[in-house]
């Protein structure tokens, strides 16, 4: 369980981001350099695609100010939007992905936009708007090429949300209809956890250590105040970790009571899954 739930998160997060990279890279980079403005928007492509994304940004917004109504827009704002989301900037991201949707209506970059945006609302914790975001991406186009990511977070934001069934669900269907696809890949301990009937549980974390000693002194604290403390190992390569979590709880809002009161007692926390 440890392992499933360890993978379910790490890998949530960082594909979530990540593959942005790669359809940037698929949609973008081969395009060829015609004029002026198309050799800024290439300079801005390598800047992000350095991870340069403060100087992606600011080259974006120099490029806007200066190319208002160019035939490149809507792609210098998909590629501004991304800039800003991985800056950590979810609202502000938010709002150029919405200007693609709402402006540029013919977009090559429509669905990467919607799904820009559904990953803003998730990133900045708003489940309800994000699941919105994906399924108005598959109602408006059901046979988009992103129903592969689609079901990947709608399958999240179903056991995010504490309903398996749901999450399940969007799981079979990742399954049955992409089966060699990377998300398959990514939730194969899921499916292996939806096969065998068990069910998910929410825990808080507290800490991560590179010492186990370290980690097992946190442990023995939060026992010692009456917490449910354990550890988990992760192991990769080159190295081990340790994470401190607290409980094992079957609904998300018991898990953000007990967030809520370790918060109070100054613990770091993340909820998991």
């Amino acid at each position: 369980m440890s392992n499933l739930k360890l993978a379910f998160q790490a890998k949530n997060f960082l594909y979530l981001i990540f593959s942005f990279c790669f359809l940037f890279a698929i949609f973008n980079l081969g395009r060829g350099i015609c004029n002026n403005s198309s050799l800024n928007l290439d300079k801005l492509k390598v800047y992000f695609l350095e991870g340069d994304y403060k100087q992606s940004i600011t080259e974006g917004e120099k490029l806007l100010a200066e190319e208002q109504n160019s035939a490149n827009s809507d792609e210098l704002y998909y590629i501004l939007g991304l800039s800003y989301l991985k800056d950590g900037n979810y609202l502000r991201a938010s709002d150029i992905f919405e200007i693609v949707l709402n402006e540029f209506k013919n977009s090559r970059f429509r669905e990467e936009a919607e799904l820009g945006l559904g990953d803003t609302y998730f990133l900045r914790g708003d489940i309800t708007k994000a699941q919105g975001s994906y399924l108005d991406l598959i109602k408006e186009n059901p046979n988009t090429k992103f129903k592969p990511q689609l079901y990947y977070r709608l399958s999240q934001i179903g056991f995010k949300n504490g309903f398996a069934e749901q999450g399940k669900q969007y799981l079979e269907l990742l399954k049955k209809e992409y089966p060699l696809n990377i998300e398959s890949a990514l939730n194969k301990d899921l499916y292996a956890l939806a096969d065998s009937g068990s069910e998910l549980f929410y825990t808080v974390q507290v800490g991560f250590f590179s010492n186990i000693t370290n980690a097992e002194n946190l442990k023995q604290r939060l026992i010692q105040n009456n917490y449910q403390a354990y550890l988990e190992e992760a192991s990769s390569a080159d190295k081990r970790s340790y994470r401190v979590r607290v409980g094992k709880l079957r609904t998300r809002q018991e898990a953000i009571e007990l967030e809520n009161k370790l918060i109070q007692e100054g613990f770091p926390t993340k909820i998991f899954p």
